[in-house]
């Protein structure tokens, strides 16, 4: 048995088992992963692979099995080369990261900029996906770690490490009375047509249920996972957005009023989650620091603190 054939199995499970992807994705023709496939099975002496004649469908209950310790595996084999390269190149490397559109736009700026500064010689990588996604990434190794902006569940095999916390504001353009009425509350929100995220992202389980609970339903007219998209159809005049306040840039968004919504709403917290059995190199450990010691309550960074 050959690491290459468990890198194959992995590749094949995470490419919906379409061998030419998985044979991309290694970077290998698709005859070789083909092969590393079939002696796979032949060394094993049993079929890992449901099949619909020729076409690899999924993996049976045998090959579930094998793709676990394959996983984990190749997990052990990349911190023994973590290790390795800690001691003869300290200060080089590729930190893969993922996180969602609203991180990667409005927090992690400045703080790659740091990171850069201590560390030029490490290239980056970000990736986005859902919150499901981010962690899925992360438990399969598939990155170094993810920043998760909704709550992460105690899930098996994962460490999560709170690095901030988070609310949300009201936005509207200049002079709307939403930005200055007072009283305001959930049922004065709910007076108005609402532009927010997506549920599953930043928070809007929290938010439905913050309404909920008072037995208010709120009038979501329009959804989505991009915060620049919220903004674009506030300045539209469609709704209010209700965003992240991290999300709100006193320099790009002069032209939109934000009102702090802190006392409406539960704090949200950000997480880096990463696989428990990691070997984290001192270029992540610095990076997860920044996080915890560089970003405020409001997600803004602050400088040297």
């Amino acid at each position: 048995m050959e690491l290459r054939q468990l890198r194959s199995l992995v590749a094949l499970e995470e490419s919906g088992f379409n061998v030419t992807a998985a044979a991309q994705r290694l970077h290998l023709v698709q005859s070789a992963v083909s092969q590393h496939l079939t002696r796979l099975e032949d060394e094993l002496g049993t079929e890992l692979f449901m099949r619909q004649g020729k076409r690899l469908t999924g993996l049976t209950e045998a090959g579930r099995q094998v793709l676990y310790y394959a996983r984990k595996t190749l997990a052990d084999c990349d911190n023994i080369l973590a290790i390795g390269r800690e001691h003869v190149e300290e200060a080089t490397g590729t930190l893969r990261i993922a996180t969602t559109h609203t991180q990667a736009v409005y927090v992690l700026p400045p703080l790659i900029r740091e990171f850069r500064q201590r560390y030029p010689q490490v290239k980056l990588e970000i990736q986005q996906g859902t919150p499901e996604q981010l962690v899925e990434m992360a438990l399969h190794d598939q990155v170094d770690f993810s920043v998760c902006t909704e709550a992460v569940k105690e899930i098996p095999g994962i460490t999560a490490v709170t690095c901030y916390r988070w609310n949300r504001s009201l936005i509207a353009p200049l002079g709307h009375p939403a930005l200055t009425a007072k009283p305001f509350s959930l049922g004065e929100i709910c007076d108005y047509p609402l532009i927010t995220y997506v549920f599953g992202f930043s928070g809007a389980s929290q938010f439905r249920n913050s309404f909920a609970r008072l037995g208010l339903e709120p009038d979501v007219v329009l959804s989505a996972v991009d915060t620049d998209v919220i903004k674009t159809y506030v300045r539209e005049g469609l709704g209010l957005g209700l965003i992240a306040s991290l999300a709100y840039s006193d320099t790009h968004d002069a032209d939109l009023g934000r009102r702090d919504l802190s006392g409406l709403f539960p704090w949200e917290l950000t997480r880096v989650v990463y696989k428990s059995d990691k070997y984290l190199r001192k270029y992540e450990e610095v990076f997860i620091d920044l996080l915890q010691t560089r970003i405020a309550d409001d997600g803004k960074y602050v400088e040297g603190s």
